[in-house]
């Protein structure tokens, strides 16, 4: 059974912990005379900011850190291919077998025993009892994506170790990405930024909708969601039908929310981190949806292992197996439980559906796309059910409720007003975002006007937000 909720210490984005330690390092980043006690200071906070969770999964950090640059220093040193290739397949099966021990072992032990006790086979596999370590497959995944590239010769070998454990470990998206390239990251940390006011207000922009996307959106939904889905026997089709289409608002906006300020945090420091998120619930196919949701996973895999397996070049059925093994790999990415894997396979089926009947190419406008609009967002809500659930089980009583138990739900008025007025904001936002309309509040050229809309995010978020420190969704993947 998944475990939703979270009891690590932590730095939460909004606590004030973290609203001391940023401005900290903000100042005495910028204070330090030379480059590399930059990184070094930088470095010492990034590992600070990680300790707060587990002291002791920090030299996990590490490992991973020593692993990959030693395998691209001698990807980097050798003449031979075979060589070459034998520091790549190492990097990948140590930092693979680390992440298996500690996210995969025990999901895959019970499924065995369970399998083999019908037979009437024995085995008993001892338990790992090691709590997962907060962010491990985001940063598991960039350090590989570094040693990948360096074999590709897409991005050359960082000598300096410290540099070079900096790029893996870069606090503001260390726990929850985004999953960056060490051909965008990697060389800004050999540029001396300089503190530049416009990007600061730009960073602080970012942070307050990101705050808002989280405190104000996601966990209001989410006193409902959880309500709903912990306690599935005491509920009806009703419930399970509004906590569904509350959930895809509730994983964006705390997903989301969090990438944004990552971003903001990083800009103010005078660091581009990638877009993370771009109005997914505007797309008109699964397709599309995923060009938009967590696109440094998505481009990540399509980089690292759609296109490997030979993409879209290839036979059509062959194409469909890519793409299938793809969002497979994608579901078990996100967790070591049944609901993950057939939630990346109903994601699969679904764009291969799409490619079938050349959905995944086709634009439409108007009404048409309205329509397909909707009818993507009401499939991918109804495969959010498996990622949100529990259990197997709770998912198909949730998704037969809400076909064939369909009742009035009860909820507070002061949630619905609460969680309506977020939406509404949201709705506004994204649509002036993805239609170009020429509404400029937070970026407007009246200083004043851009004062006074932080002033009232910050006055909004401070009176209606649900400040109780929960931790973000995807610290736990």
């Amino acid at each position: 059974m998944k475990n939703w909720s979270s009891n690590i210490i932590a730095l939460p984005a909004f606590s004030i912990a973290f609203l001391l330690f940023f401005p900290v390092v903000c100042v005495c980043y910028f204070a330090l005379p030379s480059l590399k006690i930059r990184n070094l200071f930088l470095l010492a906070a990034s590992y600070y900011f990680y300790m707060n969770w587990q002291p002791v999964y920090a030299l996990l950090l590490l490992t991973s850190t020593v692993i990959t640059y030693l395998a691209a220093r001698g990807i980097g040193h050798f003449e031979e291919s075979r060589k070459k290739r034998f520091c790549l397949v190492a990097s990948l099966v140590l930092n693979l077998g680390i992440l298996f021990l500690f996210k995969y072992y025990n999901f895959v032990a019970e499924n065995l025993v369970s399998l083999l006790h019908p037979l009437g086979l024995a085995v008993d596999f001892p338990s790992f009892g090691m709590l997962l370590p907060v962010g491990i497959s985001f940063y598991t995944f960039q350090a590989l994506g570094y040693s990948i590239d360096v074999y590709r010769k897409n991005t050359p070998v960082e000598k300096d170790f410290f540099t070079y454990a900096l790029f893996v470990s870069f606090f503001p998206q260390l726990v929850a990405g985004p999953i960056e390239r060490s051909t965008n990251l990697l060389p800004q940390f050999k540029e001396k930024h300089s503190f530049c006011y416009e990007d600061a207000m730009a960073g602080f922009r970012l942070m307050l909708w990101g705050y808002f996307l989280k405190l104000i959106l996601a966990d209001r939904c989410a006193l409902y969601v959880d309500a709903v889905f912990n306690n599935v026997e005491h509920h009806n089709g009703g419930s399970f039908l509004l906590a569904s289409l509350f959930f895809p608002f509730q994983i964006y906006g705390d997903f989301a929310g969090y990438s944004l300020v990552a971003i903001g945090v990083a800009r103010v420091l005078g660091f581009r981190l990638m877009e993370n998120f771009r109005r997914p619930y505007f797309a008109a196919s699964v397709t599309e949806f995923w060009r938009r949701w967590h696109i440094s996973l998505s481009t990540w895999f399509k980089d690292y292992v759609y296109i490997p397996l030979g993409g879209n070049r290839v036979s059509r059925s062959r194409c469909y197996f890519n793409v299938l093994a793809t969002f497979v790999i994608s579901g078990l990415w996100h967790g070591a439980n049944w609901t993950f894997l057939i939630w990346g396979t109903l994601h699969g089926v679904l764009q291969c559906v799409e490619r079938a009947f050349g959905f995944h190419k086709a634009h439409w406008s108007g009404v048409s796309r309205f329509m397909h609009v909707f009818v993507t967002f009401c499939v991918v809500s109804l495969a959010w059910v498996f990622f949100r659930a529990n259990s197997l089980t709770d998912a198909v009583v949730i998704i037969k409720g809400i076909f064939t138990d369909l009742a009035f739900p009860y909820l507070r008025l002061a949630d619905f007003l609460a969680i309506g007025l977020a939406l509404s904001l949201l709705f506004l936002k994204e649509s002036i975002d993805e239609f170009g309309w020429k509404i400029r509040i937070s970026e407007s050229r009246f200083g004043a006007v851009r004062y006074l809309y932080m002033v009232a995010m910050i006055t909004y978020i401070i009176l209606f937000g649900v400040l109780n420190g929960d931790q973000f969704i995807y610290f736990q993947f």
